[in-house]
């Protein structure tokens, strides 16, 4: 009887010793799992918020050349055109007008007399409007700009356009045609829709 109770108290102790063993196991395990899980967690924010601050300094540095580079706005009027919807025949009407950058020869300087003159009968004429003659230039181009717009514009169908996406894909693509048009005499800082009409 003695050794059946020495048995079990030593079964009991077995049992109790895997028992704490596998607590502490689990204890162990689960403290390491925490502590990687946080270092993993560390680094990830810590990547996250050196991205969110790279792109924000890209997002200003963007803003800044934007507000460097301003250009001279051309009209190019109004468009009613078809669009390529299969279903139902639809149409566009829009108003796009294109930004294009400056020329150093576009706006001279008007140089003061050396001799001291304050105007009187030495004055020299005025200059010519420099806006009408880069509006002239611009006219050469217009009916193949025009031309370009309406072929990309009457490619698209009304679901593409009525994304905020569609229209950005439509302007880049334009942008690209009417500066292969202008080849490199002037660019294309950026191409605005007035008036957007699906009907």
């Amino acid at each position: 009887m003695a050794d059946n109770d020495k048995q079990g108290d030593a079964k009991q102790q077995d049992i109790t010793k895997f028992l704490i063993m596998t607590i502490a196991s689990i204890v162990i395990m689960f403290i390491v799992f925490a502590a990687v899980n946080y270092m993993v967690m560390e680094n990830l924010i810590s990547q996250k918020i050196g991205m969110l601050n790279l792109s924000q300094e890209e997002v200003a540095d963007e803003g800044s050349e934007d507000e460097i580079q301003k250009g001279i706005i051309v009209d190019l009027g109004d468009f009613i055109l078809n669009l390529c919807d299969e279903n139902q025949k639809k149409y566009l009407k829009v108003n796009v007008a294109i930004e294009v950058t400056q020329k150093e020869t576009d706006f001279p300087k008007v140089e003061e007399e050396k001799s001291g003159g304050h105007g009187g009968h030495g004055a020299a004429p005025a200059p010519a409007d420099p806006m009408e003659a880069i509006q002239k230039e611009m006219n050469q181009y217009k009916p193949a700009i025009r031309d370009a717009i309406i072929t990309n514009l009457s490619s698209k169908t009304s679901a593409e356009l009525a994304t905020a996406a569609g229209k950005e894909l439509a302007k880049e693509q334009i942008t690209n045609d009417i500066n292969s048009i202008l080849g490199g005499e002037r660019e294309v800082l950026r191409v605005s829709f007035g008036q957007f009409i699906i009907q």
